[in-house]
């Protein structure tokens, strides 16, 4: 057996590179089918972040549908999603670039919506065909020169190209969706402040004589959140709901709803984009994804509609996205500890898996993945956090005998989101080079029902800072790693804490932020409609409550910051603006604190090109290098790092 070197943490070789990372680097979403085949979505960083629809027809041949000057991607609540529905004969599709609607028939690819206005002035999104594929509902969002977007739920003809208005007036609009057995219609209704997940409105209506009659509420109000509505085949409509404190399944049938499970699961997840599904139904019986009590294991159960499970069926995914059926198959967006993202057909009588398409194709030696350990740990207020913990992992490289390796802290984005223990090779690009890295799930989290969830309401920028500071402490305590070496990053509202935890407390060396938010009063006034309110909640009423976003803005408190931060941001970032890093970087400049900027051209929320992923992923070890003293074994370009000469002195 060969001998392991001894390097100080950092410093190891890894084959583990961004180019690597990137090579490939697919983004599967969107799984849908017809009665012959089955159509997803690829994202693709090479073509810079390109979301093409791709088919596998009856023989197993997996071929691309939109021409190359297409992208199918929307931009209704800036985040998009449902971006196309699949029909017998043709498929709708949105288009990034004016967002119009198109309809794929054959070879031949023509709008059914009009030319907007401007830019991106008319959204479609969500979208839903009609049994007879005669109308494809969908969310409308028109956006003014001046004023607040609207947004409406709207009936397009697919073959008169028309529109009608199903509903308006309210905020927001989701979920669109018809009984199969007859002309019922369903969907969800929200308004300002709440996001979806804090609450909402599920209602039934008749679709008949082009418009929506006998409108009713069913479920839901502003307190609570329902989830992914579905008419099963004979007509009974399956929702998820929160009311318990979990999101459980529920049904509604003969003007009645009622429970199917009651668990302190959560069986459905935070609508950040449109189309979410966690279960699909097939012939009254519903498939929902789960959790094994084996450790590195996937569930899907099968439950009959009163709530019996009926067969719990183990596979290979810990991380299960796009559940939906084909052919006598469970088809799913799969990821494990040691998988990659990949396009799964699971085989519903044989119980076999076949992986119809991987993200990436760098197969990794298992003794070069970090296996991430659940971690829960007490954090303040007396309260439990949870998180990943990855240890340091590479074949060929030990630590030196007295050294412990630096801790990378990861703060996700959301912040109602949460991390998993998918492999993700960005985490183990640091694992590979000697980092440990702990990935939290802090207090408003998904996953952890309602009350986790709700616990950061007038906390934002407060409980999440904690929380990584409290899986520092616990793993420090443990001997695990070098207290004095932590850095920590994070993207959007992971961006934020990060850029919080820096300025607020001591416990960090370094940091980096990924479009993270410095000035909340000036997000407010400078964000897009769906999350403009959303401050409400997490922080509380503004103006009304101007001092909380005062106290909680780091660019107010660049007196308390100590230590270097690297800013990566895109310029086209609609949700948090560039004016976020720029505001960021000139407190650093004016308090001589070693920074990086680092802006992007034409990149948005959340880098999509591959150019960007590596040079950010490069830069960021760059960086932490400088400051936390280590060799890089890999050969990185120079970056510039303003008042680097104050290094020493951090």
């Amino acid at each position: 057996m060969k001998s392991k070197i001894k390097s100080n943490y950092g410093s190891w070789n890894s084959k583990i590179t961004p180019e690597k990372i990137i090579e490939g680097g697919l983004r599967f979403s969107e799984i849908r089918t017809n009665e012959s085949e089955l159509y997803f979505l690829e994202g693709r960083p090479s073509e810079s972040g390109r979301y093409v629809i791709v088919k596998q027809n009856s023989k197993g041949k997996i071929e691309d549908i939109i021409p190359k000057d297409f992208n199918s991607r929307n931009a209704v609540h800036e985040y998009g999603g449902g971006s196309f529905a699949v029909g017998k004969k043709n498929i709708y599709f949105t288009n990034w670039e004016d967002q119009r609607v198109y309809k794929v028939d054959g070879t031949n690819v023509n709008p059914i919506t009009i030319e907007p206005p401007f830019e991106k002035a008319i959204r479609y999104s969500d979208l839903t065909l009609s049994i007879d594929e005669e109308w494809l509902f969908c969310v409308r969002e028109t956006h003014f020169e001046k004023g607040e977007a609207k947004n409406e739920l709207v009936a397009i003809s697919t073959t008169k190209n028309t529109q009608l208005v199903l509903c308006s007036g309210r905020d927001f609009y989701s979920s669109p969706r018809i009984n199969p057995t007859n002309n019922e219609f369903s969907w969800l209704e929200w308004d300002h402040p709440n996001m979806p997940w804090d609450g909402n409105e599920l209602y039934v209506g008749n679709f008949e004589s082009e418009t929506i009659s006998s409108k009713k509420i069913i479920d839901g109000s502003e307190n609570i959140s329902i989830v992914q509505p579905e008419w099963s085949e004979s007509g009974e409509l399956i929702y998820i709901s929160d009311e318990s404190g979990w999101w459980n399944l529920k049904k509604y049938s003969k003007d009645k709803k009622s429970t199917i499970l009651n668990e302190e699961s959560d069986h459905g997840e935070p609508a950040w984009q449109f189309g979410v599904r966690t279960y699909f139904l097939k012939d009254d019986f519903i498939y929902l994804k789960g959790t094994s009590k084996k450790k590195n294991k996937g569930l899907i159960r099968k439950i009959n509609i009163s709530g019996k499970i009926i067969e719990e069926t183990e596979v290979l995914h810990t991380s299960i996205s796009d559940l939906t059926y084909f052919n006598n198959k469970a088809l799913y967006i799969g990821a494990s500890a040691t998988s990659n993202s990949e396009v799964v057909s699971l085989d519903l009588e044989k119980k076999e898996h076949e992986i119809i398409k991987e993200s990436n194709p760098l197969k990794i030696d298992i003794e070069e993945i970090s296996i991430p350990e659940e971690i829960s740990f007490p954090t303040t207020q007396n309260a439990i956090a949870y998180g990943y913990f990855y240890k340091p992992k590479n074949k060929n490289y030990l630590g030196e005998s007295e050294e412990k390796p630096p801790l990378l802290v990861i703060s996700h984005g959301g912040p109602t989101s949460a991390t998993s223990n998918a492999l993700n090779l960005s985490i183990q690009y640091w694992t590979n080079r000697g980092f440990a890295v702990v990935d939290v799930n802090y207090r408003g989290s998904t996953g952890y029902g309602k009350n986790f969830r709700d616990s950061l309401k007038g906390n934002w920028g407060v409980y999440d800072t904690d929380d990584c500071i409290a899986a520092v402490d616990f793993l420090s305590e443990k001997g695990l790693v070098d207290s004095s070496r932590v850095a920590i990053k994070g993207g959007s509202a992971g961006g934020y804490t990060t850029i919080n935890a820096l300025t607020f407390h001591n416990r960090f060396a370094v940091g980096a932020t990924y479009y993270g938010i410095a000035d909340l009063s000036v997000f407010i006034d400078d964000t897009h409609k769906f999350e403009s309110k959303y401050l409400e909640s997490l922080i509380g009423k503004y103006p009304e409550e101007k001092e909380k976003y005062y106290k909680r803005s780091a660019i107010n408190f660049t007196d308390q910051l100590s230590c270097p931060m690297i800013i990566f941001q895109g310029t086209e970032d609609k949700i948090v603006p560039p004016s976020q890093a720029e505001i960021m970087a000139q407190g650093l400049r004016d308090k001589k604190i070693p920074f990086s900027l680092v802006m992007y051209e034409g990149e948005q929320h959340g880098f999509r090109q591959s150019k960007n992923i590596i040079s950010s992923l490069k830069s960021e070890l760059y960086f932490y290098s400088q400051v936390l003293g280590f060799e890089p074994f890999d050969k990185l370009k120079t970056i510039n790092i303003e008042n680097s000469e104050e290094i020493k002195k951090c």
